[in-house]
């Protein structure tokens, strides 16, 4: 009788596993570092498309071993570093706090922020903080042109180049395919380092001398002639031309609404907070 009891009681106790099944792990294993695995699901975000059989190959073993590594290394900083394991949780928790908070901000100023820029406020801004834009080096408007000393036409485009006249400035433009090098636009102001760093021949020029309105120069050495017109010059500590610095008021601009907006919304958060009193301060 007490066999017939075990019997049955072992036919209980196997079907009663049917209720307790583990399920087993059938993903492919492909590297392992002590019980940590990896597995060919894993993979497929390293695959690219458009890529041959033989560099899917580089790819995935240079992936599999980078993995080893940074599993090792993992391990070793554990093993190591075990007394810093709670300092590290604090700076993780911060880490994704701040990355959810930030997250949420980008999407405000996204969706919130006047990005439209009028001539109006550039002035305004403009204006109100001239101190902000003094220049630390000296800006320059000229025209510029080099030309080859076998050029057949060389006289002419001498001759156009230091002429008054808008319609030789037209021809001249005309023929900048005989030069070996030019700047026509004098209306834009440019830095004189980058002028001298463009035309290394001019870095022998005395630069009080180079640095005159209305300086006629003319260079030359074995292979090529270099004139220039300095047409305006503004030195060092003076304050730089609106359209010189327009890309960066705007920019400070949207910088100023932005520290706005963020500042509104995180005093409409704790009135509504206070409102509905969802914090108190013991």
């Amino acid at each position: 009788m007490r066999l017939v009891y075990l019997f049955l009681l072992s036919l209980i106790f196997l079907q009663s596993c049917n209720y307790f099944t583990f399920k087993k792990d059938t993903r492919q294993a492909v590297a392992r570092v002590n019980d940590t695995y990896l597995y060919k699901d894993d993979l497929m975000a390293v695959f690219a498309k458009n890529i041959t059989k033989e560099d899917s190959v580089t790819l995935v073993n240079n992936y599999i071993n980078s993995w080893i590594k940074q599993q090792l290394l993992l391990s070793k900083a554990q093993l190591n570093l075990e007394n810093k394991t709670g300092e590290f949780e604090d700076l993780v928790k911060k880490y994704r706090e701040d990355l959810f908070i930030n997250s949420y901000k980008e999407a405000v100023v996204k969706q919130y922020l006047d990005t439209v820029i009028t001539d109006d406020d550039i002035d305004q801004f403009y204006l109100n903080n001239n101190e902000l834009f003094k220049l630390n080096e000296e800006l320059i408007k000229f025209k510029y042109i080099k030309i080859g000393k076998d050029v057949l036409n060389k006289n002419e485009l001498i001759k156009l180049f230091k002429s008054t006249k808008k319609s030789d400035f037209v021809n001249l433009k005309k023929k900048v395919i005989f030069l070996q090098s030019h700047h026509l636009n004098d209306s834009i102001w440019i830095k004189y380092n980058d002028l001298i760093n463009e035309i290394p021949i001019f870095k022998t020029e005395d630069k009080k001398q180079l640095l005159k309105k209305d300086n006629f120069i003319q260079k030359e050495d074995s292979l090529s002639l270099y004139l220039a017109t300095i047409k305006e010059v503004l030195q060092s500590n003076e304050i730089a031309p609106k359209s010189y610095i327009t890309p960066t008021v705007k920019q400070m601009i949207l910088h100023q609404r932005k520290l706005l907006l963020l500042k509104n919304i995180e005093e409409t958060l704790i009135n509504d907070a206070i409102k509905k009193q969802q914090f108190e301060i013991y």
